[in-house]
């Protein structure tokens, strides 16, 4: 991610989970997709540092930007979309995935 991309990311309200560094990892979410509740729950029983963003609670060109941020990694813009390091994705619930990329 390039500097401008974090600085636009800082601004929209990134939420911030301290635990073990595995990298970079933030997620994509949106609050009321009970995907998205079990992919921040099970982050933070991983103990993982992440980032996360509840698009939805978001709105014009914030959201936008956002939504266009996403589908650089997913084109679909489906949540949850977890990115880690700025080049792995993992797009929806997928606890053995992340396991294995976050471990």
């Amino acid at each position: 991610m390039d500097g401008k991309a974090l600085e636009f990311k800082m601004k929209a309200k990134m939420n911030h989970i301290k635990g073990d560094n595995k990298g970079k990892v933030i997620l994509y979410a949106l609050s009321t997709c009970q995907w998205c509740r079990k992919t921040k729950d099970l982050l933070k029983d991983l103990n993982i540092d992440f980032y996360y963003i509840d698009v939805d609670q978001t709105s014009g060109e914030e959201r936008e930007k956002l939504i266009d941020e996403i589908k650089n990694y997913n084109v679909d813009c489906s949540f949850p979309t977890i990115v880690i390091n700025d080049n792995d994705t993992i797009i929806g619930f997928d606890e053995n995935k992340l396991r294995e990329k976050l471990k």
